[in-house]
């Protein structure tokens, strides 16, 4: 089974069976209607287990908060995105095209690119796990993306510049589309300096 096609059967907090994993995958898009409608802070799982037509208990099964729910939605879309994203020989076009795809995987869904942004500061221990697994993933990606011997600083710092872009994006600076430039323009001061 591929890391995408574990997420149907897989949430932060234990293994599901094909009932739970339809549950959670109606929950998750449940919670894109409210968010749509109401925003990040409109949005309960109450209102979001409503509109999913499950008990507000059974939500609270999966999801331990508004925040753990929105946090897997963005961990969700980054496992289900392609990657390697390009086959260029050149490491600087990969590393680029890797960090473009993940700035934007959320860039169209203005509530849900801020809500993935507030969501992800939380201290909730399940959004702590799925925090930690997103690093994980984009960090895998841009080794990938960098090749051998890789610069562990190097990578580092892309994820800072990353990680920094977006917090600067979800706060309502510039869009996620201007973030995408930005970060390009950040990484290429890194990876090819003047």
């Amino acid at each position: 089974m591929s890391e995408s096609d574990s997420i149907n059967v897989e949430a932060t907090r234990r293994r599901l069976s094909g009932k739970q994993a339809d549950t959670v995958d109606r929950l998750t898009r449940a919670a894109l209607q409210v968010l749509a409608r109401d925003g990040f802070a409109g949005m309960t799982i109450r209102l979001v287990a409503a509109e999913a037509g499950v008990a507000t208990a059974t939500a609270y099964t999966y999801f331990s908060s508004k925040e753990h729910l929105v946090a897997e939605i963005f961990w969700r879309r980054l496992v289900a995105s392609p990657s390697p994203v390009s086959e260029d020989p050149d490491a600087t076009v990969r590393v680029l095209a890797e960090l473009r795809n993940i700035a934007l995987l959320v860039a169209d869904e203005q509530e849900l690119s801020g809500a993935v942004t507030s969501a992800l500061l939380g201290h909730d221990p399940d959004v702590e796990h799925l925090r930690t697994r997103i690093g994980i993933e984009i960090r895998a990606r841009l080794v990938r993306a960098l090749g051998p011997d890789t610069d562990d600083e190097i990578v580092e710092l892309l994820e800072i510049i990353y990680a920094g872009a977006l917090v600067r994006a979800g706060m309502g600076y510039e869009s996620y589309s201007e973030i995408a430039d930005r970060i390009e323009r950040a990484a290429l001061r890194i990876l090819r300096p003047a």
